[in-house]
C-alpha cells in the first residue's frame, strides 16, 4: 500500500533512497502536475526524473522524464516447450543468439525484415539525416546495451518462456536528446526558472510539443516492432537448437512513455519513466535481475498509481558502486546453473543481482497493482 513519502508524492516503495524522495518532490512541484507523483516500489534517481515514477501533468510533458530510452520495454513469448524438451544446457543457442541479435553500444546489421517494417512505421516529425536513415535500418533487431537482455526461462508449470528487454536504441536517443535541449533552450528564453534543468517541459499546443509527440510516437513504434521482431528471431533459434516448438502467445508492452489518459475525471498525460501500464486486465512483464526471477502480471486497475506498476527490480546501487563492490567471482556464483556469458563476467559486474532491489519484496510492494500469473526463472541469459 502507498505511503504519503513528501507533498504531492505517494510511495509504493519499502526501500528508497532519500535522494529518491526528493529528486521524485522536484517534479511533484512543477505547477501543471496535475495530481499526485506516483513512485512505483522500483522508484531510484535517474536524469531529470526518477526512474520508477508515474508522472501526471495538464497541458505541458517533460521530454526528460519519458527518457532517452524512448519506448524502452519488455516482450515475452510463452511457446509450446516444457522443461523436458531442453537440452542438458543451452550453450548451442547461445553464439546463434550472438550473431542474430547483435548487442552493444552501437552494434547493428542488416535484418532481412527492415525494409516492410520501416515502411509500415512510417515518418518521424524530425526529418533524419542520411547517418541517422542507416543508424535506424542497421539498428532494427538489435539489442542495445546495459540492461538490456534476452532470456529462456521456465514457469510455475515447467513452461519455457522467452523474454527480451529492449528500446528505441540510437535514434530514440538522438531524437530525445533534441526535444530535451529544444525544452532547455525554451525554459532559458521564457525565464522559467526550474530546480531541475532536466525537468524543461513543453507547452501543449505550440510547435515544439507537436513535433516531440510526434517523434515519441514514432520512436515508440519503432522500440515495439523492434522487440516483435527480435523475439521472432529468438524463438526461431530457440526452436532450432531443441528441433520443435510453436509460440503459443506475445506480450509486448513500454515502460517510458506518455500518453493522453482520463484520471479521477481528468484528461491528462500520463508519463510512465521505468513503469508499466497495468489498468484492470492489462498484461505486463517485471523482470528481476540476473539470476532472479521475472513475473508476467495482469493489472488491477489502481487509481491512486495511475493504473501503472513497476518496471522491475530497480537499481539499490548506481553502475559505479557495483563495479567498486561486487566482482565476477560473485556474479558467476548467483549464476551457477545457467547458459550467459560467462566469459565476460567482469564486464558484467553493474549488472550483478545485489546492484539491484530484492524483487521478491518489489513485488510484495505492489500486491495491490497486479496479480501475479506467471513466475519466471532464468535457464539462458544474454546481456547487452
Amino acid at each position: 500500500m502507498p505511503v504519503k513519502a513528501a507533498a504531492n508524492l505517494l510511495s509504493w516503495a519499502s526501500e528508497i533512497e532519500p535522494g529518491t524522495v526528493e529528486q521524485a518532490a522536484r517534479a511533484a512541484r512543477l505547477p501543471f502536475v496535475s495530481g499526485h507523483v506516483a513512485l512505483m516500489p522500483d522508484a531510484h534517481i535517474g536524469k531529470g526524473a526518477t526512474v520508477g515514477s508515474v508522472i501526471p501533468t495538464k497541458g505541458a510533458i517533460i521530454p526528460a522524464a519519458v527518457g532517452v530510452d524512448i519506448g524502452c520495454g519488455m516482450i515475452a513469448t510463452e511457446t509450446t516447450l516444457t522443461a523436458s524438451d531442453l537440452p542438458d544446457d543451452l550453450s548451442a543457442l547461445m553464439p546463434l543468439v550472438e550473431r542474430r541479435i547483435p548487442a552493444g553500444v552501437g552494434q547493428g546489421h542488416r535484418d532481412p525484415a527492415v525494409d516492410d517494417a520501416l515502411t509500415a512505421l512510417g515518418r518521424p516529425h524530425t526529418d533524419l539525416t542520411a547517418k541517422q536513415e542507416k543508424t535506424v535500418a542497421t539498428q532494427f533487431g538489435t539489442l542495445g546495451s546495459g540492461n538490456h537482455f534476452v532470456e529462456v526461462c521456465l514457469d510455475e508449470r515447467d513452461r519455457v518462456w522467452t523474454v527480451l528487454h529492449s528500446g528505441s536504441r540510437g535514434i530514440g536517443n538522438q531524437l530525445a536528446t533534441k526535444h530535451i535541449a529544444a525544452a532547455k533552450a525554451l525554459m532559458a528564453q521564457w525565464f522559467v526558472p526550474l530546480e531541475d534543468p532536466d525537468l524543461a517541459y513543453l507547452v501543449q499546443g505550440t510547435p515544439e510539443f507537436t513535433a516531440y509527440i510526434e517523434d515519441m510516437l514514432w520512436s515508440q513504434a519503432y522500440a515495439m516492432a523492434s522487440r516483435a521482431r527480435m523475439d521472432v528471431v529468438l524463438t526461431a533459434a530457440l526452436f532450432e537448437v531443441v528441433g520443435h516448438g510453436e509460440r503459443v502467445r506475445t506480450v509486448n508492452a513500454h515502460h517510458n512513455f506518455t500518453q493522453q489518459e482520463k484520471h479521477h475525471g481528468k484528461d491528462l498525460w500520463i508519463t510512465r519513466k521505468g513503469a508499466i501500464k497495468a489498468d484492470k486486465g492489462d498484461e505486463g512483464i517485471i523482470p528481476g535481475s540476473m539470476g532472479t526471477r521475472s513475473y508476467i502480471v495482469t493489472g488491477l486497475g489502481n487509481p491512486a498509481s495511475y493504473n501503472s506498476c513497476s518496471h522491475g527490480a530497480g537499481r539499490r546501487m548506481s553502475r559505479g558502486e557495483a563495479r567498486r563492490r561486487l566482482t565476477g567471482a560473485s556474479l558467476a556464483k548467483a549464476m551457477t546453473g545457467r547458459t550467459w556469458n560467462a566469459d565476460r563476467a567482469e564486464a558484467l559486474v553493474d549488472e550483478h543481482p545485489e546492484a539491484y532491489k530484492a524483487i521478491d519484496q518489489v513485488m510484495a510492494d505492489q500486491r495491490d497493482l497486479v496479480t501475479v500469473r506467471h513466475t519466471l526463472h532464468q535457464v539462458f541469459n544474454y546481456k547487452g
